[in-house]
């Protein structure tokens, strides 16, 4: 499964995720400062499956049924690496189900 991070999350959440998912930072691609509805395009035509972003506000900028892409929103009080390392046992519960749905919302309350 293709992941592509946010470029508002820590860099380093990607050594969070084994082997069974390939996860790209948005810096990883060179896409630093692109606005979003390029930044997904170049996802979807990159073959990404997941975009995980803390951007709650994303399904009401962009018409997000439009990409071939899957969401994952993390509502997160900070984008802290000790922080966001919190939701990677809830994301990876996500990812391993049978259907996952077009955005899901994931806050520290599920997970604490």
């Amino acid at each position: 499964m293709k992941i592509l991070l946010d470029e508002n999350l820590p860099a380093k959440v990607n050594y969070s995720f084994d082997h069974a998912f390939e996860v790209f930072t948005v810096k990883d691609m060179d896409w630093l400062g692109k606005k979003n509805g390029e930044l997904l395009s170049l996802a979807a035509e990159n073959d990404f499956e997941i975009f995980i972003t803390l951007d709650k506000n994303l399904r009401f900028q962009q018409s997000i049924y439009k990409f071939n892409l899957k969401f994952i929103v993390l509502l997160s009080v900070d984008n802290k690496p000790g922080t966001i390392i919190l939701f990677i046992d809830k994301i990876k519960t996500l990812l391993n189900s049978q259907e996952i749905p077009k955005i899901s919302e994931i806050s520290l309350k599920q997970i604490l």
